[in-house]
């Protein structure tokens, strides 16, 4: 058994400190917050055109920023510089927002597009970062207890903010429109506090010492060499599609739960309820798929979630009550941070560490893009087809093709690849 150091604890903070915003604002507060505040005054469906283009437009600006900036920060030995560069944007756009007045959407979705690129570009730094404070056998677990203290952390918040919303009295505020608004200035100040421990004890390898512009013009050329090495290391560029694959279907279904929430006529109290179970089950299910991890491999713990993502897909198109609703929140709570967390070790164990930077933005990459095109193949579907239960079937199609492609990871030839090519 492999004892978690301080680095280990510190690295694994992040994700306690940074899921506060994925819970609370994005997640929760800010899409009814946006829709029934800021926007009040559009109607729905520009309302929901506008945040929907945030979202794509910030997803789109990672896809484009992040193997570069990877690369620079492998030229620096800088990923932790950039993390925390993100992370100080990001946290600052969140602590404006409780300021902008009723009515003034635009400013709101503005602050929102900057606070969602401030939370994205800093992942894919603190992916790389894993290879720096564990062995390659640690690398499942220590994956796994870093997405479990996230589901913890966010849902702990996420639990006391709901909280303040539904007995504002309870907490000296006017009405649960001031406690959202307070809301966004914890969650600013959970992010920045609990970022300071790996800012302080987490190291990484020395970079060289080159100048800014050296080290752009580098970046831009490892990022030709990045899809070169990509192409060259067979079993990673398999993985990759597999999980660009996959993860499009899972990030759909995280976009389309409120929908169906909604279509089943549950109040937005009960929708939260359901966000506050799939965050505590996950808690314990992503350390548990750790352990899996490490006794079967992490592809075969892959696989099994895959398998269990596919029943629920098939759920959804039949449920009919909120017992169905509530039941699949956790289900998916018990797989969610289990293959999240398992797809980030498997990967680590199918680059090059000197190149993790590189190689983690490239990652990062492929998860915006399913950001950027997983909800619009279901729309598009429900479209053609007249059925949004129907159109849940383009999400069968990706698991499929996803584990077929997984089925292509050779995880021995691909180290041993990675080996020659370092």
């Amino acid at each position: 058994m492999l004892k978690r150091s301080r680095s280990t604890w510190s690295w694994a903070l992040y994700d306690w400190a940074n899921s506060a915003f994925a819970t609370t604002v994005m997640a929760g507060f800010f899409p009814v917050f946006f829709k029934q505040y800021w926007a009040v005054d559009l109607p729905d469906e520009q309302s929901t055109f506008w945040l929907g283009l945030a979202n794509s437009l910030s997803s789109l600006l990672i896809v484009a920023l992040a193997p570069l900036l990877g690369a620079v920060a492998d030229c620096w030995g800088a990923r932790k510089k950039f993390l925390l560069t993100f992370t100080t944007f990001g946290v600052l756009m969140t602590a404006l927002m409780p300021w902008v007045g009723q009515g003034e959407w635009l400013l709101a979705a503005l602050l929102y597009f900057l606070a969602t690129v401030g939370f994205s570009g800093s992942l894919g730094f603190y992916d790389s970062l894993i290879v720096f404070i564990t062995r390659p056998e640690g690398y499942d677990r220590v994956s796994a207890f870093g997405f479990s203290l996230g589901y913890l952390g966010g849902g702990l918040l996420f639990a006391f903010n709901v909280w303040m919303t539904v007995q504002p009295e309870l907490f000296g505020l006017a009405d649960a429109s001031e406690a959202v608004r307070l809301s966004f200035i914890t969650v600013a100040l959970w992010w920045a506090l609990f970022t300071l421990p790996l800012s302080l004890f987490v190291k990484e390898r020395p970079g060289r010492h080159v100048t800014a512009l050296k080290a752009a013009r580098g970046g831009w050329r490892q990022l030709r060499e990045t899809f070169r090495h990509v192409r060259a290391l067979r079993m990673t560029f398999y993985f990759l599609l597999a999980y660009w694959l996959y993860i499009d279907a899972v990030d759909t279904i995280v976009r389309m739960a409120v929908d169906y929430g909604l279509a089943l006529g549950l109040a937005h109290e009960s929708l939260l309820m359901a966000l506050l179970i799939t965050q505590f089950v996950g808690v314990p299910a992503a350390l548990i798929f750790g352990r899996i991890g490490e006794r079967i491999g992490p592809k075969n713990g892959i696989y099994i979630a895959l398998a269990v993502y596919t029943g629920v897909v098939f759920w959804a198109m039949f449920m009919e009550t909120a017992g169905d609703f509530y039941a699949m929140a956790v289900t998916i709570g018990l797989v969610q941070g289990g293959l999240q967390s398992l797809s980030r070790s498997l990967y680590a164990r199918l680059i090059p560490p000197d190149k993790s930077g590189e190689f983690f933005g490239f990652f990062n990459m492929m998860s915006k893009f399913a950001a950027v095109f997983g909800p619009v193949m279901v729309g598009v579907t429900g479209v053609l087809t007249g059925s949004n239960r129907a159109s849940l079937a383009v999400l069968l199609v990706l698991f499929g093709a996803g584990a077929w492609f997984l089925s292509r990871v050779d995880v021995a030839a691909g180290r041993r690849a990675i080996s020659g090519h370092t």
